[in-house]
């Protein structure tokens, strides 16, 4: 039976991990020019930061060490938030060509 603290970790993981997916997706997008460019790093450089925040947040705190899969942790933990992040940018967030910036000073 798998702990309630592992359960509320993986829960607060999987949230911080979902949002980070959704913002790094946005910078790349707005960044770079090309759209495979966009892509290739949402697909490369995404997974390497949630497996190190992984790695960062849950070795202190000891989330996980009751669970007995590793895979569907790393599914729970990185694989979802990954494409739910970059599903919430492509399909939720208005195209960055279409938002209008204010003119800076200065």
């Amino acid at each position: 039976m798998v702990a309630v603290s592992t359960v509320i970790g993986y829960g607060i993981l999987f949230v911080v991990h979902t949002a980070m997916a959704a913002i790094v997706t946005r910078f790349f997008r707005i960044r770079l020019t090309t759209n495979w460019g966009a892509a290739l790093y949402a697909a490369i450089l995404i997974p390497m930061l949630l497996v190190a925040s992984t790695m960062l947040l849950s070795g202190p705190f000891g989330i996980g060490t009751a669970a007995a899969d590793r895979t569907t942790a790393l599914i729970v933990v990185i694989g979802i938030p990954l494409t739910l992040g970059i599903t919430i940018d492509l399909l939720w967030m208005p195209h960055p060509d279409e938002v209008e910036l204010p003119d800076t000073t200065g």
